[in-house]
């Protein structure tokens, strides 16, 4: 059962720039957890934001467990939309406690024990007498999600939740907000530049681009059947080389891959080639050169440049240490082969 349906729903903010949001229609199950990616300035949280109630469409529906909340004369206004909010900086009130702060907003009789079936949901029982500069980044996130969690709402809205999060600590929070959302069984829609954090904590990924969506889905398939270039780009590093459809196969610099969209002969494409795609071995006449290195820590990238001058990269095992301007031989095992046809 979708719990909450977007349909056709547009946003402008300036009548001589591009709409924030266009022609956007998404839909999200009950119980399940949707990741909005993509680049600054796509939408994302213009989309949040239009479903929260804190902006207005200017077409199209937004319909939340059967009702329409917003549209052509109906604006449900955000405090009866029974929706929950983690801003990016938490928005916790500084000079209430931690009790204060997830009390807020809720009736007086049951206040008590709600606060403290949510805090300890959230790991913080027996922190409610603090206040929110007596807690670690980590903690306040905590406190945030309790506050938005205490009234029970129908969809929790995360924007960029983990922004504000040093490396080690964004790790730990994601499995944590992951933990907590899956126990509540709360039905989720945030907003990510990360990938990375998208692909942990979502059952399925929108790629937003211009305020459009461009393809939803779970992150298996976003990651090794993307339905555009930019999706392509959006959710890993991806070189694309050119090729030409033969009845044999694609052919490219780095081999032949085999037509699975069964791509009439003759026709131009641009194959899609992920770093753990391509392996080399050194070689003194081969076709490839090393120009860069990178390491990673855990894996060195390679980049090489073919003859023709287009590159690929290699992911490699992070010992691995060969010099630039190496020459060597690449070889591609494409696993899941996925051409983009070239227009004109």
């Amino acid at each position: 059962m979708d719990l909450l349906i977007l349909d056709r729903v547009s946003k402008r903010f300036s009548a001589t720039e591009p709409p924030a949001v266009d022609g956007l229609s998404l839909r999200v199950a009950e119980g399940e957890i949707l990741a909005l990616l993509g680049p600054s300035g796509c939408g994302k949280t213009t989309t949040l934001r239009l479903i929260a109630g804190l902006e207005s469409p200017d077409a199209g529906t937004i319909t939340l467990r059967g009702q329409i909340v917003a549209g052509p004369g109906r604006a449900v206004p955000p405090e009866e939309r029974g929706i929950g909010i983690v801003f990016q900086d938490y928005a916790l009130f500084p000079h209430l406690t931690v009790d204060d702060n997830v009390a807020f907003g809720l009736p007086r009789a049951a206040r008590r024990p709600r606060v403290d079936e949510v805090l300890d949901l959230v790991g913080l029982g027996g922190f409610g007498a603090r206040y929110p500069h007596e807690l670690s980044g980590g903690q306040q996130q905590r406190v945030a999600l309790a506050r938005a969690l205490a009234p029970a709402p129908a969809l929790m809205l995360l924007d960029e939740p983990f922004s504000n999060l040093d490396a080690d600590l964004r790790t730990q929070m994601r499995d944590e907000v992951e933990r907590i959302l899956r126990t509540s069984r709360t039905t989720a829609v945030f907003v990510t530049h990360d990938q990375e954090e998208a692909f942990t904590l979502a059952d399925r990924v929108g790629v937003l681009q211009a305020g459009r969506i461009e393809q939803v889905a779970p992150p298996q398939e976003l990651y090794h059947r993307p339905a555009t270039r930019f999706v392509a780009a959006c959710v890993g590093a991806a070189d694309f080389l050119p090729g030409v459809v033969t009845p044999e196969g694609i052919v490219t610099e780095v081999g032949s891959f085999a037509n699975v969209d069964r791509l009439p002969s003759g026709g131009r494409v641009d194959v899609m080639i992920r770093p753990d795609d391509i392996t080399f071995v050194p070689q003194a006449d081969g076709a490839g050169v090393i120009t860069r290195r990178y390491f990673r820590g855990s894996e060195t990238v390679y980049c090489i440049r073919l003859p023709s001058g287009d590159r690929v990269h290699s992911s490699q095992p992070s010992a691995s240490v060969l010099p630039t301007g190496m020459r060597v031989r690449p070889e591609a095992h494409v696993l899941h082969v996925v051409a983009f046809p070239i227009q004109g």
